[in-house]
């Protein structure tokens, strides 16, 4: 099996305290997707951001429009990886105010064409909806491209045992082969790096190529 260029997931995990069951659920989407691609013959490298890490710089990007420098980093890994993994607490029904804060400073466009695949967790199933009605809505105005399988972890799904485990492992397995097929399906995102030749070298083309139209060859 050959093996093609490494792919980048970033995963988003906007959870408040540490540790939480929302990086729980976000490290094994992780590496469920992971795993999909490996047996794809992909390598895949893995970001994770915690939100609750970048918390005072979303809020002064909101209040000056400036992103710090760490967010401004953050934000760069996130829009050129090639999907994301984003996955909020539920509170009042709907995402956590830090996550939706942190879609706030993304540019309307950054997304556009990114396969994302959308995890929440709360203490009951009776907000698993709130992924649908919700939080996808957020990415389609982002024009991003959320995979069919939205995850959602209740607290009963981490205190479970034997056969009770299944419904959550086969949710992850589904959400993780879907976000893995649209990986594959895509060509790898540019490097987040200004300063990659391949950011500014197109089709192949070297440097002497470029310096040879600049003397006008």
């Amino acid at each position: 099996m050959t093996t093609t260029s490494a792919r980048r997931i970033a995963v988003i995990s906007a959870g408040l305290s540490n540790p939480s069951s929302t990086r729980m659920l976000a490290d094994r989407l992780a590496a469920a997707t992971s795993a999909q691609l490996s047996e794809r013959g992909i390598e895949v490298e893995v970001d994770v951001f915690e939100l609750r890490d970048y918390a005072h710089d979303i809020t002064n990007n909101l209040l000056t429009g400036f992103a710090p420098p760490s967010l401004e980093s953050m934000l760069n890994a996130v829009v050129s990886a090639d999907a994301v993994i984003a996955v909020t607490p539920i509170f009042s029904t709907s995402y956590s105010g830090l996550f939706k804060s942190f879609i706030d400073v993304l540019d309307p466009d950054a997304l556009t064409g990114t396969p994302v695949l959308i995890g929440a967790n709360a203490g009951t199933a009776r907000h698993s909806l709130a992924i649908d009605y919700a939080i996808r809505p957020l990415f389609a105005y982002l024009h991003a491209e959320p995979v069919s399988t939205g995850v959602f972890a209740a607290s009963s799904d981490w205190g479970a045992s034997g056969d009770q485990v299944a419904p959550l492992g086969a949710r992850i397995e589904r959400g993780a082969k879907e976000l893995a097929e649209a990986i594959a399906r895509r060509e790898p995102a540019r490097s987040a790096d200004p300063f990659d030749p391949a950011n500014y070298l197109g089709e192949g083309r070297s440097f002497g190529h470029l310096l040879g139209g600049l003397a006008g060859e």
